[in-house]
């Protein structure tokens, strides 16, 4: 676009995790030019748009807006304004509000374009030293219920790297968690406050890691990375009592019979007939 903004498009823009210095200038040129920008929180928004001397209109679009929110901002893009969709941190739509704001200008012949930027999923894979050539991302798991163990369950079974955002004070419970269904011994890393002056990425066991965050509680965003499941040897070569131990931790979380079965055929070297019999003996 020759630097050209196109009237009537809505930029979806990325902003730093926390450094202000992360902000590309192609997304400073947008936010200065754009007349309207629909943002999560609007008091993070004026913060950055002082940062980068911008003063568009600001609007409130987050998980509980209203309709007529929506409305009004996709009448202005019929308009042929210009409007930016940003986030409290990172790129929107990523375990953030905004998708449906995308679907409907789609839906409405709207031109979208990304100014893509930071985003704590890759940022926290790079510094992991975890494999992330594939990987599974999960957004904030459930809190609880059968889809928590469902994707729990998931995790334990994948075969390469999961991540997950939580918050600080669910950051022990996830891990302990996990390190049922997954075993102690599961690699992981917790990455917290990226980009910022207290930024931390913590490698370690699933049961080291939960052990390290019950003496220190953490603050700010964080981002949990788990290994996938280590291939097995041969199913002759597992040990039955392992295999029982692994059973019960997984009937632990709450999983129906049918559930751990098939998360332990995932997990271990083991067919579903086999799981199931093992299961259903306990």
């Amino acid at each position: 676009m020759d630097g050209q903004l196109v009237s009537g498009t809505l930029h979806v823009v990325a902003t730093p995790l926390g450094n202000l210095g992360d902000l590309s200038v192609r997304a400073m040129d947008v936010l200065r030019a754009v007349p309207l920008i629909a943002a999560e929180d609007t008091r993070r928004a004026r913060a950055l748009l002082r940062h980068v001397g911008a003063q568009p209109a600001l609007v409130s679009l987050h998980a509980h807006s209203p309709e007529r929110r929506l409305d009004d901002i996709l009448e202005r893009l019929t308009n042929g304004d210009d409007v930016a969709l940003i986030t409290d941190a990172g790129t929107p739509t990523v375990s953030d509000p905004g998708s449906v704001l995308v679907r409907r200008a789609w839906a409405a012949g709207i031109a979208v374009v990304t100014v893509p930027g930071p985003t704590a999923v890759a940022a926290a894979l790079s510094i992991s030293g975890l494999p992330a050539d594939r990987y599974t991302f999960l957004g904030f798991l459930p809190r609880k219920g059968a889809s928590r163990r469902d994707l729990l369950a998931e995790i334990a079974g994948a075969r390469w790297t999961c991540v997950v955002f939580e918050s600080p004070n669910r950051l022990v419970r996830l891990l302990e968690d996990l390190a049922q269904v997954c075993g102690t011994d599961r690699a992981a890393a917790v990455a917290r406050e990226l980009t910022k002056v207290h930024e931390e990425l913590r490698p370690g066991n699933l049961t080291e890691l939960a052990g390290y965050y019950r003496e220190n509680p953490p603050r700010g965003e964080v981002t949990v990375i788990v290994a996938g499941a280590r291939p097995g040897a041969a199913a002759d070569d597992v040990d039955e009592v392992v295999i029982r131990e692994r059973a019960s931790a997984l009937l632990a979380t709450g999983l129906s019979r049918r559930d751990a079965a098939a998360a332990l055929a995932r997990e271990l070297p083991i067919g579903k007939r086999e799981a199931y019999r093992i299961v259903t003996s306990l």
